[in-house]
Formats: C-alpha cells, sequence, structure tokens
C-alpha cells in the first residue's frame, strides 16, 4: 500500500462507512473517495420505517458517524453525484457530469433499490415508496394532512410503516396478495400473530388483494383491487421489495447473478475491485450455499472482509445472519435464514401473548428462530443453529427448562 493509492466507494451506505473505518485499520494510506447519489452524508437506514417515520426520532441522530470521524480518516464526500460507468481497464469512473475520476482500487456499495409498481396512477400524487431519508420525509409530510392511508404489501417494511403511520392517528390498511402475510419468511404462527397484532392496534388486513389501479384527481384518492373492492386513501405506501444495483457492475464486466458475485473475501470477479452490503451474492460456509442478503450486520461485517482484500489480506466473511423489526410494543429478532425448514415448534404462547420463539427445525437441528419479545432466546438461538447439534424438541418447548442447557 503506497500514499499514491486511491480507493473510490460507490455509495455511502452502512457497507461503506464500515469499509472507510476498516481499511484505515488495514493500513491503507492512499486516498479514500466516496461518491453517493444522495445529498445527505450517511445515515441509518433501520429507523427510517419506525422511529423516524413516527416522529420520535429526528434526523439529525441518524448519522451514522460524527462528521469529525470522516475528517480524522481524512475522506473525501462527492454527495448528489452518480456514477455512470467504470472502465475497469483502464481504472476509472465516470460521473454523472463527465468527470472522470481514477483510481487504485475499487468499492462497489451500491445497495439495493424500491421495487416499482407499473399501475395506472401510480404518479399521483401522494404515492410513495420508502427507501431513502429523502422518501421518509415526504411521507411525513403526506402525513400531516392524511386520515387514512393504503399500504401495498405485507412483508416487513410495509408492517413497519403500518405502525408508525399507525401511530400517528392515521387509519392503515395494509392489501398484500398472499394468503398471509410474510409468507416468504415467516412460519404461520408468526404470521398470524402479526396480523392480530395490527388488528388489535386497529390496522386492516386485507389478505388476497392484488391491486390493479389507484384513482384520484392529480392526488391519489383511493386504491382498487382485482375483486372490484375500494380503499380510501388520503396516501398510499407501495412496499413491495428491492432489486439490487448490479447494473454498474454489470456493464462494467463484473459477473452478476441475483447481485454482484463475490467470494468469502467480497472480491468480485475483477482483481481490484470488492463489493459489500445488499448489491452482493455470497457465499455463507455456515449456511453451505450462496445468497444475497437485505441486513445491516451483513453490510457491516462483509465490509470488513472487503477492506481487508484491499489492503491484500485475506480475511473470509462467514456470519450467522441475523435481522431484526420493531412494531408497536414488539421486537422481533431473527437469527438464521429459515428458507427450507421442515418443522417449526413454538416456545411461549403464541397465541395469547406477544412473547415467544419459532425455532425452525431441519434434519432434528435448528436452522432459525423468529424471537419476538425475546432478546434470551435470540442470543441462544444464535449459539444453537451454530453447534449444529441434534436439537431435543421436548426441552426446547418447555419453558419449565432453561434453554441454556441445550448449549455444548
Amino acid at each position: 500500500m503506497e500514499v499514491d493509492d486511491h480507493v473510490v466507494i460507490v455509495g455511502a451506505s452502512h457497507a461503506a462507512v464500515q469499509l472507510m473505518i476498516s481499511i484505515r485499520q488495514q493500513g491503507w494510506l492512499g486516498a479514500i473517495t466516496v461518491i453517493s447519489d444522495e445529498l445527505h452524508m450517511p445515515y441509518q437506514r433501520p429507523p427510517l420505517s419506525k422511529a423516524y417515520l413516527d416522529g420520535s426520532v429526528e434526523e439529525g441522530r441518524l448519522a451514522l458517524r460524527a462528521p469529525e470521524m470522516y475528517e480524522k480518516l481524512d475522506v473525501v464526500f462527492k454527495l448528489g453525484h452518480t456514477v455512470v460507468a467504470i472502465d475497469a481497464g483502464t481504472n476509472q469512473v465516470t460521473l454523472d457530469t463527465g468527470e472522470q475520476i481514477g483510481f487504485t482500487k475499487l468499492a462497489l456499495c451500491t445497495g439495493a433499490r424500491v421495487r416499482q409498481l407499473d399501475l395506472p396512477g401510480a404518479e399521483l400524487g401522494g404515492v410513495h415508496y420508502l427507501r431513502t431519508m429523502d422518501d421518509v420525509k415526504a411521507i411525513r409530510h403526506s402525513a400531516k394532512k392524511a386520515s387514512r392511508a393504503v399500504i401495498i404489501g405485507g412483508g416487513y417494511i410495509g408492517l413497519e410503516t403500518a405502525a408508525s403511520l399507525t401511530k400517528l392517528g392515521i387509519k392503515v390498511t395494509v392489501l398484500e396478495t398472499e394468503s398471509r402475510l410474510l409468507k416468504r419468511v415467516a412460519s404461520e404462527q408468526v404470521s398470524e400473530f402479526y396480523k392480530h397484532l395490527h388488528e388489535e392496534e386497529g390496522v386492516e388486513i386485507r389478505l388476497g388483494s392484488k391491486v390493479v389501479a389507484l384513482q384520484g384527481d392529480g392526488h391519489v384518492k383511493s386504491v382498487i383491487c382485482d375483486d372490484d373492492t375500494h380503499s380510501d386513501a388520503d396516501m398510499v405506501i407501495i412496499g413491495v421489495g428491492v432489486i439490487p444495483n448490479t447494473e454498474l457492475a454489470s456493464e462494467a464486466g463484473l459477473v452478476v447473478e441475483n447481485g454482484i458475485v463475490v467470494d468469502e473475501f467480497a472480491q468480485t470477479s475483477h482483481p481490484n475491485i470488492v463489493a459489500a452490503g445488499d448489491c452482493t451474492f455470497h457465499p455463507n460456509s455456515l449456511l453451505k450455499k450462496s445468497l444475497r442478503l437485505e441486513s445491516v450486520p451483513n453490510a457491516s461485517e462483509q465490509a470488513k472482509a472487503a477492506a481487508a482484500s484491499l489492503c491484500g489480506i485475506k480475511k473470509a466473511y462467514s456470519e450467522l445472519p441475523w435481522f431484526w423489526s420493531d412494531q408497536f410494543d414488539v421486537k422481533l429478532q431473527i437469527a438464521g435464514i429459515s428458507q427450507g425448514y421442515t418443522g417449526a415448534v413454538v416456545r411461549g404462547d403464541a397465541d395469547e401473548s406477544r412473547s415467544f420463539t419459532v425455532f425452525y427445525i431441519k434434519d432434528q437441528h435448528i436452522i432459525a428462530a423468529d424471537c419476538i419479545n425475546r432478546p434470551k432466546d435470540f442470543m441462544v438461538a444464535k449459539k444453537l443453529i451454530l453447534q449444529q447439534s441434534t436439537i431435543d424438541i421436548a426441552v426446547l418447548v418447555d419453558e419449565s427448562i432453561d434453554i441454556k442447557t441445550l448449549i455444548n
């Protein structure tokens, strides 16, 4: 590593911030330039649909790091600019202004963007997506004058948004195309719990509802489903997933498959380019498969591996995925990936309480856990997943027995 070296980081995400910290810790002496299409300095994204939307946390508390830290790291930010091309042969990126910036190493922390719906009326005022701080600012502005909101999509973002808007005194309807909430990622017990939770808090949940159009005269007034039912709305939030930002990588000749393909060291198919965060498709030795994750912990840990690679150090990334969601007075902590489970068992009362854990089982091993207001279960679940020993189900579900006894 030389003083004349220059790493360019595309994106100002959680992964980008951890990467710039870690690369200095690994001994990087050269310049660091961060290019972001947003005008804001790096900020936390998880609170956007939660505490920032409901007003309990203001913008100043969203900063990922204090400005002084970036000065200490000697990082140059180019905000409000988009990288339109990467020339991997000449080691240059081109900005939307036409400016070209040379690099010794390149880090792609491009994240993901919202999946948009092609619906009649989608261009009406009061129709929003939720991904960035500016998105939430626009939603908060609409919420000041709204009494009814419709949320399209019953995933975690949609449900978190429903909880936040309900706290603001807005009547919320959630429209979900599937037969249950969170169908792709959770058991029937968890789906039913969240349906009842939201209904108890005053949210209307409508399952099997496919939206076909939005109506209004300049501003949205109603949402129409394929069964010809109408839902009145002063505002609409669409939350139907995200798409990884891989176009730059693909056009630069990098291997892309459901994300920018990287190895366990966050190295792309080009020796001078790494990638980290929501945009990557990466192997996980613990899960024995490759996958793409939308997760802050994943972004941060993978960024550490990427920083090491940029400095010529081999530091493999292989962490157990974990996530969380806050809705009303319920904190959900998720350990592992439940896809492929063959059975699910419950510790606690999933029907009458707001505190229980669902363990996902495959081949007599725990592969994942959804812990609802159960932080101790969450900590133990992570260890049980990693140890991969045969589980005594009777002990697992018996609350009179300390679950820690299952840890070897």
